[in-house]
């Protein structure tokens, strides 16, 4: 397979491909994420991950890029600035149904793909010590919507609806259908989220 190259810095995207068993290179873009005048959240969501795309150095390799927001009331909640960020974001959340949504662009050459990867997330009601255990861990502050499925001692969802590698930060089943070549992505998702986007998808109807 033609070389794979990363366009993200997230220890989330980089485990799922490591996963995978093959070889890719990182490097991370650096890239202005502020909003434009007039621009929709999603439109500065796709755009910027398109950006991420075309500033990495492909030398002819397939581009990775990935850009991962959450979803609640026509708001976009990305990675908390401060602690009462994350807080407030975390009861938002409590016991209620949001979107994450991801923007994926595989990108070679000239050649641009862009999907869009919905999954509807249902958390439970963490009580507010909860809270505040997990905000001391350190674990919300890079991470859109102040909180990680995968957070061991925290589990803050309670259900979800559609792929669950969307919600760790990269759907690997996209990338399989753009990317033919790549190995099986079901038992990485299985490993990471113990169920696969079919059964995830079939427990949702």
């Amino acid at each position: 397979m033609t070389k794979l190259i990363l366009a993200s810095a997230s220890p989330r995207r980089r485990d799922l491909l490591t996963a995978l068993g093959i070889e890719f290179e990182v490097r991370p873009p650096h890239v202005d994420e502020s909003p434009l005048p007039g621009e929709s959240p999603l439109e500065t969501q796709h755009r910027i991950t398109l950006l991420k795309a075309r500033t990495a150095n492909t030398d002819h390799g397939i581009v990775i890029a990935a850009d991962t927001t959450v979803l609640l009331d026509g708001d976009m909640l990305n990675k908390p600035v401060n602690a009462d960020d994350a807080r407030h974001m975390l009861r938002r959340l409590r016991g209620r149904i949001h979107e994450v949504q991801s923007c994926v662009v595989i990108k070679q050459d000239a050649h641009e793909h862009i999907d869009i990867v919905s999954s509807l997330v249902r958390m439970r009601p963490y009580t507010d010590e909860e809270i505040e255990a997990y905000i001391a861990t350190g674990d919300p502050f890079d991470k859109a919507g102040a909180y990680a499925v995968q957070h061991a001692a925290f589990r803050p969802v309670a259900e979800i609806r559609g792929c669950p590698l969307n919600v760790i930060g990269l759907p690997l089943c996209a990338l399989r259908r753009r990317l033919p070549d790549l190995p099986d992505t079901t038992p990485v998702c299985k490993q990471f989220s113990g169920r696969s986007c079919a059964e995830n998808l079939s427990a949702s109807k």
